[in-house]
């Protein structure tokens, strides 16, 4: 009982203040084909459809909404790579003490994926993007995969032979990638201590470092598509362009699908994940999750009998409960306590 998914970090009703799973679950339940009658009729007058938070009045409501829904990221002319020696990125000079204060830095990443393989279906990197928390360009650079390419899905990626030719191999681009994530710091307390390594966001990151053929600590990634409030209600990942038309309020991937822009989705994305207000009952336990509290935590659950916990109110059991995630608010609150 010391993990539960009705705690104060999880999605709810505004109106009725039932707790659900995940944002999508409070979205059927406010506008879904079998909604709950009264929530819906006060959310449908003073509801907003990005946050589904409810507001008092309407000229509330319309204030906010403005600031809700985001215009289109505006994409800059971007190199055919940004010096590998020289981009623009420079070793924080945060300290610890910083850190915890502010929040760790964060970096958004994306890769475009061409074809290889007989049937061109594998997967490789030829492009990739960084960019800093506010929106900037950190790293730009395609990049030649390890094997030859049999499509260059052009299509989707925009990416044609020549882009390739003069391109630096993917071992150079990694190794550039990962001295920015790094931050300066080495890879073994990155790994264990998190130190003054970057946080990683994107979208399906998993996937995007296998084909760069790299790993990053869990704990410093940012991951949209496996966030759990941003999932289905069956615990399926939506699209990033779902995403950004459902919680920001603008289209992307219209046509060819530019890196840059998907960086900025995924970034504006978990900043509006990272800014939701929730009490700070937890923000002491370091990296809290269903396995770390299994292992290790101990909350005033352990301290009371069943029978004890069976006398306690709903309200009194929610105050005392954890979630079974980390939350994204906790990056700008108590950062980095592992």
């Amino acid at each position: 009982m010391r993990v539960s998914y009705h705690s104060f970090h999880q999605p709810k009703c505004d109106v009725c203040k039932k707790h659900c799973k995940s944002f999508e679950s409070v979205r059927e339940h406010l506008k879904g084909p079998l909604p709950k009658e009264s929530c819906a009729k006060t959310f449908s007058s003073l509801g907003c459809d990005l946050c589904l938070k409810v507001f008092d009045d309407t000229g509330v409501l319309s204030a906010h909404e403005s600031s809700c829904r985001l215009d289109p990221a505006i994409i800059p002319e971007l190199p055919a790579m940004l010096s590998l020696e020289t981009c623009d990125v420079e070793v924080s000079s945060l300290t610890m003490a910083d850190a915890n204060e502010q929040g760790p830095e964060v970096v958004a990443l994306d890769c475009e994926l061409v074809g290889g393989g007989s049937d061109g279906t594998l997967d490789l990197c030829a492009r990739v993007c960084l960019i800093g928390e506010n929106e900037n360009l950190i790293f730009h650079s395609y990049c030649k995969p390890l094997i030859p390419v049999t499509n260059y899905r052009y299509e989707i990626t925009g990416i044609t032979e020549e882009n390739l030719i003069n391109a630096p191999p993917l071992e150079q681009v990694r190794s550039r990638i990962e001295e920015i994530l790094c931050n300066g710091e080495t890879p073994w307390r990155a790994r264990i201590l998190g130190g003054k390594a970057r946080i990683l966001v994107g979208h399906d990151l998993e996937h995007d470092l296998w084909c760069l053929d790299m790993y990053y600590p869990g704990h410093l990634i940012r991951d949209t598509a496996q966030y759990q409030p941003l999932m289905r209600t069956n615990s399926i990942p939506h699209s990033l362009k779902y995403l950004t038309k459902t919680y920001l309020g603008y289209e992307i991937q219209t046509g060819i699908h530019h890196p840059y822009e998907d960086c900025v989705a995924a970034l504006r994305i978990y900043k509006k994940m990272r800014s939701l207000s929730h009490p700070n009952k937890c923000f002491s336990l370091p990296n809290y999750g269903k396995d770390f509290l299994d292992a290790n935590s101990s909350t005033s659950f352990d301290s009371l009998t069943k029978r004890e916990l069976m006398n306690l109110s709903p309200d009194a059991l929610l105050e005392m409960s954890l979630p079974n995630y980390k939350c994204w608010c906790l990056d700008a609150k108590n950062p980095m306590n592992y």
